[in-house]
């Protein structure tokens, strides 16, 4: 089995591909800037970590964009961080154009809303473990508790035009999206390599998942 972990530039890519490599060790795991091994592999992670901009810049001046709609059509595809908002159409950061794969934008956590139930302010971006709901029945989410802990950085998040989309969510101030799901594809806001055993089992689903 082929895994290709995209590599335009933006992400967290050697520790997420260790975690691959820890729960798939007969997968052959690879980091990769090659449109046509990204187009070969048969599953695909595609991360993303710093400002939606310049991700969406980055791939695109890659090269790597077509390969990733073509994984996005047709393969397993687990999107990360700003990997998932990428998905989306447009970002409040930046005011930059997604990929428009799923209806929504990226909206920032709004700080008049963060307060938690004392009455004590919330900061962003929302850094650490928080607990995630699922909210849909899915593959990846099988062996690993609900209401789980997992852990983000992040000061943006999805907004899904179409509830069905989300398949998680957790609460800072607010519910928020945290991990959408149609077809093929599986996306997070946090980040599993940095999530312990339930991170882990998420990448392991993933290698046995087959949409």
């Amino acid at each position: 089995m082929k895994i290709a972990v995209v590599d335009y530039g933006m992400g967290n890519l050697r520790s997420v591909a260790k975690a691959i490599e820890h729960v798939a060790s007969a997968a052959q795991v690879s980091i990769t800037s090659d449109p046509a091994q990204v187009r070969a592999a048969d599953r695909v992670v595609f991360p993303g970590q710093g400002a939606m901009p310049d991700c969406m810049r980055y791939l695109r001046e890659s090269g790597l964009e077509e390969s990733v709609r073509a994984a996005a059509a047709s393969r397993p595809l687990l999107a990360i961080c700003i990997g998932e908002q990428m998905l989306f159409e447009r970002s409040e950061e930046g005011d930059v154009m997604g990929l428009g794969l799923f209806p929504g934008d990226v909206v920032r956590f709004r700080d008049a809303e963060l307060q938690q139930p004392d009455g004590s302010r919330l900061k962003v971006p929302h850094m650490g473990w928080n607990r995630v709901r699922q909210t849909l029945r899915h593959a990846l989410w099988d062996g690993i508790a609900d209401e789980s802990w997992f852990y983000f950085v992040h000061s943006y998040y999805v907004a899904p035009r179409d509830p069905g989309l989300t398949a998680g969510e957790s609460i800072y101030g607010d519910v928020f999206t945290c991990a959408v799901a149609r077809d093929n594809i599986f996306a997070t806001q946090f980040h599993p390599e940095k999530s312990a055993a339930a991170g882990l089992r998420i990448y392991e689903n993933f290698t046995r998942w087959n949409p």
